[in-house]
């Protein structure tokens, strides 16, 4: 990673949707799809379904800071998910879909919590927001296929969708 390159991982339900939106963003380098804030080591994504292993769907995004900011690909987070529903997205229920910002730095965390509080306080979401700000973990990257699946499988399922 170079200077420029920044990690990001985010939690927001299921992975194919966020990465389906989130690898369109200017400045977004790579995309993974995967596992993490659990305790199961190299989970797979039928272990991971169980919600038995603490993990989450998520996205660890690599970004070029010098074009994208970590608080702009928050901002667009709290937008592609409702981060008030506890362990759901749509027709997705468990704690693999819960909402989670896992912070690699301080700084991380302190945006985080400022770009939480500014949301919250923006009155756009009428209810509470459930969204986790906690350290990043082992991440396991999710099998091949789950890899751009929306990219590989046009119609495929999603529940993400940007929201004003």
């Amino acid at each position: 990673m170079t200077a420029t390159e920044m990690t990001a991982t985010l939690a927001g339900g299921c992975f194919w949707g966020m990465e389906d939106l989130i690898r369109k963003m200017d400045g977004i380098i790579r995309t993974t799809v995967g596992y993490t804030g659990g305790t199961t080591e190299n989970p797979t994504y039928k272990d991971v379904s169980t919600g038995k292993t603490g993990h989450a769907e998520s996205i660890e995004i690599e970004f070029d800071e010098t074009k994208l900011k970590y608080e702009e690909i928050l901002r667009f987070f709290f937008r592609m998910h409702n981060p008030t529903t506890i362990n759901q997205q749509g027709n997705d229920l468990g704690s693999q879909y819960r909402s989670a910002i896992f912070f690699h730095s301080l700084e991380q965390k302190k945006i985080a919590q400022q770009i939480f509080t500014e949301v919250e306080q923006s009155g756009k979401w009428k209810k509470p927001l459930v969204t986790e700000i906690t350290p990043a973990l082992s991440f396991y990257p999710a099998e091949e296929y789950h890899q751009n699946y929306l990219e590989k499988n046009p119609g495929g399922y999603t529940c993400h969708f940007i929201r004003d």
